[in-house]
Parts: structure tokens; sequence; C-alpha cells
């Protein structure tokens, strides 16, 4: 499954929470892996794109916690949703 986590930095925490992203390349925790990741230049948001199990995504939040605010979205492809939208069109 995958989801997208969108992150902002708590205040006061910048400079610990870009150490450790340099540090560990923003590794991911067992049972994810990255499709993407966008930040956004000047400011403390981003966007992770990640394909993962429920539990495995609560993994990745915990590990980001003391450091950042998520929210954490589940979502699907076109390809997926033009069947579900096409089925209330009929």
């Amino acid at each position: 499954m995958q989801f997208m986590l969108s992150w902002k930095i708590t205040p006061g925490d910048y400079i610990a929470c870009a150490k450790r992203f340099i540090e560990t390349g923003g590794a991911d925790v067992e049972g994810i892996t990255t499709i993407g990741r966008w930040h956004a230049p000047g400011s403390s948001y981003g966007w992770h794109l990640v394909e993962g199990t429920p539990e495995a995504v609560a993994n990745q939040a915990a590990a980001w916690n003391p450091y950042i605010t998520l929210e954490i979205t589940p979502v699907i492809t076109d390809e997926v949703a033009a069947p579900a939208v096409a089925s209330v069109l009929e």
C-alpha cells in the first residue's frame, strides 16, 4: 500500500532534524520503500511517498516523531481510482 507522508519540522528542531537526515540519508525503517521524497526549499515542509504496511508506516512515523509532525494519507494511483470513479457514472 502507498502512503503520502507530509511533514513539518517542529519549531526549534530544524538543526537536529537536518543533522539526522544528513547522517542517515533519511533511511527507511524495515518494511518501507521510498518511491520519492520532495522538500520545499526555504521551509520546514516536505513530502515522502512510500510503499509499505500500515505497521511499517507507523514505525517510520515514530522514528522521526522527535523532530517532525506528520500527516499520513493512504494514496492510490489513477489506474486504481479510475474504475471506482467510473462506477458512479453508470
